[in-house]
C-alpha cells in the first residue's frame, strides 16, 4: 500500500509541475485597470488597458512605491496645462502597429517647409509634460508619440514641486533607469527630454520641431550614463544630443553617453546667440563617444567645449559624415574657439577628410575659410530628404520629418562606412518591460537608417 502511495504522489507530482512550467505564458490581469469614463486628476496608479482613450483633466500623480501601466494603443489627452508627475514608476510600452499617444485634443503637426516658428503651436506648450521626481526608480517609453508638451508651470501646480520648468519629458533620479526608445517627440517649447542623473537607453527615436529659441533633442546632464542612438533629430532650436556633467553629486558617475549612428539634419538655426547650436554637444566635464553620425546642414559640427571644458580623457570620436550646402556649414565642420570656444579635434577618420579642406597648420579652434569643392559634396543620399536644399528655402525652414525618407539608398556613399569597433554601454538591463528591448550595437552604416531595414523604424 506504501509503494502505491507513493508512486501516486510522484505522479501528482509530476503532473503539478507539468501544469506551472509555462505559467509565463499565461495571460495576466491587468492590475487595477484605470477608468476611462471620467476625466483623470490627483493620484494615480494601476493600468491603462489597450485600445482605450483617456483623458487627463487635471494634475496627475504617481505616488512613490506606486506603477502606472500604458498598454498598446492608448490615446492620454491632456486637456490644458497639466501635468503628470512621476514619483513611482511609468510603464508605457506601445507597440509597432500600436503605438500610444500623449497629446493635446484638436491639434494637429504643421508638417509645411518654412512656416513660421512664431505661428506654430509645436512651440506655444500646451501642456507640461511627463515630469519625473527625484526617487522615479523608472520611467520607460516604447513606441510612444509625445506631442505639444512644455507648458510653463502654474503655480498652483504640484508639478512645480517635482521640478520648476516643464519639459515634455523629464527624469532627474541619478540612481534610476530611463528608457525612450521607437518614440517620437513633436513639439516644446524648450528640450524636448532633459535628464539629470540617471542610467538611460535611448534608441531609435525622432525629435522633430523641438524648441522655439532653445533647446536640444536631448539634453543632459549630472552624471547621465548610457547610450543615444539611431535617433534622427530634425530641426532642433539648438543641438542634436548634448551631454554635461554640471550639477552633478558628490560621489556620482561623471557624466558619459554613447552616441552613435544618429542622423541630425538642419539643426541650430532658432538658437541666435553667438557660437551656440549644431549637432552633438560635449560640455562641462563630460565624455563618451560619437562615432557614425551623419550631420546634415547643421549651424556646427560635433563641438568639444573647453570652458568649461568636457572630460576629454574619457571621449573618442570620429567616422563622422558632414553634408554642407553653405560656407557657413562648411567652414564650422570644426567649429572654432574664437567664434564657439570648441577644441573639437579633426578625425582622419571624418568625411569629408579634414585634409582636404583644412590649412596646413590648422590647429583644434582655429578659425578656416572651407573650399568650395566642400559645398553638396558628399551627398548622404537619402531616398528623399533635404539634400542639397531644396530652392527657395532656407537652412532654418527645415524642421520636420513631412515626407522625407532618410533611408539610404542603395547607391549611398554611407553603406559599409561605420564604425564597429566599440559596443554600447551595458548599464540599463535588457527587458522587453521593465528595461531596454535591445542595446543594439554600431551599425556598419552611416546614420539612424540601416540599408538591411535594422536601426530607426520611423
Amino acid at each position: 500500500m506504501k509503494k502505491y502511495l507513493f508512486l501516486l504522489i510522484v505522479i501528482i507530482s509530476s503532473c503539478q509541475k507539468t501544469e506551472h512550467k509555462d505559467l509565463w505564458q499565461a495571460v495576466i490581469v491587468p492590475a487595477s485597470p484605470v477608468s476611462d469614463s471620467i476625466p483623470l486628476k490627483g493620484t494615480i496608479k494601476g493600468t491603462m488597458l489597450a485600445g482605450k482613450t483617456y483623458t487627463i483633466g487635471g494634475d496627475v500623480i504617481i505616488n512613490e512605491g506606486d506603477t502606472l501601466t500604458v498598454q498598446e494603443g492608448v490615446t492620454i489627452n491632456i486637456t490644458g496645462k497639466y501635468g503628470i508627475g512621476v514619483k513611482g514608476s511609468l510603464i508605457c510600452i506601445g507597440t509597432k502597429d500600436k503605438p500610444n499617444r500623449f497629446t493635446f485634443p484638436g491639434l494637429t503637426k504643421t508638417d509645411t517647409y518654412g512656416a513660421d516658428p512664431s505661428k506654430d503651436s509645436a512651440f506655444v506648450g500646451k501642456w507640461i509634460g511627463i515630469m519625473g521626481g527625484t526617487n522615479c526608480p523608472m520611467m520607460i517609453i516604447k513606441w510612444t508619440h509625445v506631442e505639444f508638451g512644455g507648458a510653463a508651470i502654474p503655480s498652483t501646480s504640484p508639478i512645480g514641486q517635482i521640478y520648476k520648468s516643464p519639459y515634455p519629458v523629464f527624469f532627474q533620479n541619478p540612481g534610476g533607469i530611463f528608457v525612450l526608445e521607437d518614440s517620437w517627440i513633436y513639439g516644446s517649447v524648450d528640450d524636448p527630454f532633459r535628464i539629470l542623473g540617471g542610467k538611460i537607453a535611448v534608441y531609435r527615436n525622432t525629435f522633430e520641431k523641438c524648441g522655439y529659441t532653445g533647446g536640444e533633442a536631448m539634453n543632459a546632464k549630472a552624471g547621465t550614463i548610457g547610450n543615444f542612438a539611431y535617433n534622427l533629430c530634425i530641426g532642433m532650436a539648438t543641438n542634436g544630443p548634448k551631454l554635461s556633467n554640471s550639477g552633478a553629486a558628490v560621489g556620482v558617475p561623471g557624466s558619459n553617453v554613447r552616441m552613435y549612428n544618429n542622423t541630425i539634419v538642419n539643426c541650430g538655426y532658432r538658437r541666435l546667440a553667438a557660437g551656440r547650436g549644431g549637432s552633438i554637444n560635449f560640455e562641462e566635464g563630460a565624455g563618451g563617444m560619437a562615432y557614425n553620425n551623419i550631420i546634415v546642414n547643421c549651424k556646427f559640427g560635433l563641438r568639444v567645449v573647453q570652458n568649461p571644458i568636457a572630460d576629454t580623457a574619457n571621449l573618442r570620436y570620429g567616422y563622422n559624415w558632414t553634408y554642407a550646402d553653405s560656407a557657413s556649414v562648411a567652414n564650422n565642420i570644426y567649429p572654432s574657439f574664437k567664434v564657439s570656444v570648441c577644441i573639437t579635434q579633426a578625425m582622419p577618420t571624418d568625411i569629408p577628410a579634414p585634409s582636404t579642406f583644412l590649412p596646413a597648420g590648422w590647429q583644434p579652434g582655429d578659425t578656416y575659410t572651407a573650399p568650395a569643392s566642400v559645398l553638396g559634396a558628399n551627398n548622404p543620399q537619402f531616398i528623399s530628404g533635404p539634400v542639397p536644399m531644396p530652392a527657395g528655402l532656407h537652412l532654418a525652414d527645415i524642421s520636420t520629418v513631412g515626407s522625407y525618407n532618410f533611408r539610404l539608398k542603395t547607391t549611398s556613399p554611407c553603406i559599409g562606412k561605420g564604425y564597429t569597433g566599440f559596443a554600447p554601454r551595458t548599464d540599463v538591463p535588457v527587458d522587453p518591460i521593465r528595461g531596454v528591448t535591445e542595446l543594439t550595437p554600431p551599425g556598419r552604416d552611416m546614420g539612424a537608417y540601416q540599408f538591411d531595414g535594422t536601426g530607426n523604424q520611423h
